[in-house]
């Protein structure tokens, strides 16, 4: 029997089916029509286009696997952490949901860093205030507006919304639950000194569990709207980050990945809470019961080579993709790029900075360099940014044994030689990459028996496809250059501030 993968990202809803062996029958996104910006630094979607997408790419993908509404044992369920959904007495969603991205919530994060102490927010939610997380957002509403939140019985995170519609349960999984900042996230349970600072009723919040257990059943209504059949156990899955590590094995400590997407993300899987003193990086439980995560971001990773393409172009369009022949092009500098640096903080920088008001810098630039100069700068300065990631994690001492490469870093061949080159370490790819929906249906087999575990149910699922080593050589040549590199982050901060 089929088992049914759901992931509620920011742009569309993907579903994924997948056999019980783990090899994907189909797949279908439906992509989301509503999304606001208010304002500069706002984003906000409908919750209901959510469940409208996620409905769509169920009904498709089940089609295209050729699978009967009874056929699916079990389904899984990820998407976009921190977004709040505000449901009122009647269920009903009292305003749209403000996403991840959202940035206006600076003053709840001040208030709460001087109200709570940045050192004790870390003892509590092992985490500090952050504009993107939850909490902050539910703040900014109670403040800015009252009669609104008068009006808010509960409150849902994004993918649990779509799980309210299908089950009609309140509950969410450990690894979402850690990105509101209200989670107890060493204990694993809601933290009652956070809801007291904040004056925040615990009844407000929906159920806690682990990622594979079952959170409740599709109802009739639902099932018919969705296509699937009721009854079909729900199971929590995990946040986008934390379902994705799923689906690339990243489970067991010692196992680390490095996925370029549009931002960049270092993900190591740990067997205990490990903090960075300095809240660098995040510590969130895993979406795999008794562990956790640690986890590092660049804003701009694969944003920095769109943004070379859109704003310079990729060179004569001879119908390949318009990234490799950006690649090509890098593969003509030398390695260090002949000095020159990239700094991709186009978005401001999380980790290691934490600063959203930092900017992006091209640096070292001659006469004689070309644009194959200054595309392999920007693949290597990503690579150096993800590498203060790897450099935080040594000062935490989570082991790091094994790297996996995903999303477009892990493409092209030349990107994953500099990511060997600047980690100094092997880097290995898999046989196939599915996302946070390969995750999330891994979890449903385990929550319905296919596997006992969620390391059993990776062993056999997830596939190494090659191995890169470090070329000795070229990784000597980057470590002088990401000496250089650490030091401009201070340089274009006081060239900033001056």
């Amino acid at each position: 029997m089929p088992l049914l993968g759901i992931d509620v990202g920011t742009g569309g809803s993907r579903a994924l089916v997948i056999d019980e062996a783990g090899a994907v029958l189909a797949s279908a996104t439906e992509e989301h029509v509503d999304f606001a910006s208010p304002q500069t630094g706002w984003a906000e979607q409908s919750p209901d286009d959510w469940w409208r997408a996620s409905r769509l790419a169920v009904r498709t993908a089940l089609e295209a696997a050729s699978c009967e509404a009874g056929d699916v044992r079990g389904i899984g369920l990820s998407g976009q952490m921190h977004g709040s959904v505000l449901l009122d007495a009647a269920d009903s969603v009292v305003r749209p949901a403000l996403l991840w991205c959202d940035q206006r919530t600076q003053a709840e994060c001040d208030w709460l860093t001087e109200t709570v102490g940045r050192q004790r927010l870390i003892e509590l939610t092992s985490n500090p205030a952050l504009t993107g997380f939850t909490l902050p957002k539910l703040l900014w509403v109670r403040t800015h507006e009252p009669e609104l939140w008068e009006r808010v019985r509960s409150i849902l995170l994004p993918k649990d919304y779509v799980r309210f519609k299908l089950t009609g349960e309140r509950a969410t999984d450990m690894a979402d639950a850690s990105g509101t900042l209200l989670l107890d996230v060493a204990h694993r349970r809601w933290s009652s000194e956070m809801l007291a600072a904040t004056g925040l009723d615990t009844a407000l919040l929906p159920s806690l569990h682990e990622g594979p257990e079952i959170t409740g059943r599709l109802s009739t209504g639902a099932a018919a709207e969705a296509g699937l059949a009721a009854g079909t156990p729900v199971v929590a899955g995990g946040g986008d980050q934390s379902a994705g590590a799923v689906g690339m094995g990243i489970v067991r400590p010692g196992a680390v990945s490095a996925t370029i997407g549009t931002s960049g993300v270092v993900f190591a899987a740990t067997d205990a809470p490990a903090l960075d003193s300095e809240g660098r990086v995040h510590t969130f439980c895993h979406a795999v019961p008794g562990r956790w995560h640690v986890m590092g971001v660049t804003q701009a990773a694969g944003l920095s080579l769109r943004w070379f393409r859109d704003r310079f172009g990729a060179g004569d369009d001879d119908g390949r993709d318009p990234y490799d022949r950006l690649a090509d092009e890098a593969a003509e500098a030398p390695v260090g790029s002949n000095g020159v640096l990239w700094a991709p903080y186009l978005m401001g920088e999380r980790t290691p900075h934490l600063d959203a008001n930092a900017r992006a810098a091209l640096v070292g630039l001659a006469a004689s360099h070309t644009r194959a100069h200054v595309v392999r700068a920007i693949l290597e300065g990503v690579a150096f940014s993800l590498r203060d990631s790897f450099t935080i994690l040594a000062t935490m001492q989570v082991p790091v044994n094994e790297i996996r490469l995903g999303g477009g870093g892990a493409r092209s061949p030349l990107w994953r030689q500099v990511q060997a080159d600047v980690y100094r370490h092997q880097v290995a790819t898999l046989a196939a990459e599915e996302g946070a929906a390969y995750g999330a249906a891994l979890l449903a087999g385990v929550g319905t028996g296919v596997w006992r575990t969620v390391d059993e149910a990776c062993d056999a699922a997830v596939a190494i496809a090659d191995r890169v080593d470090p070329n000795e050589a070229d990784a000597a040549v980057l470590d002088r250059h990401y000496a250089r590199y650490r030091a401009l982050y201070p340089a274009i901060t006081q060239v900033l501030n001056s």
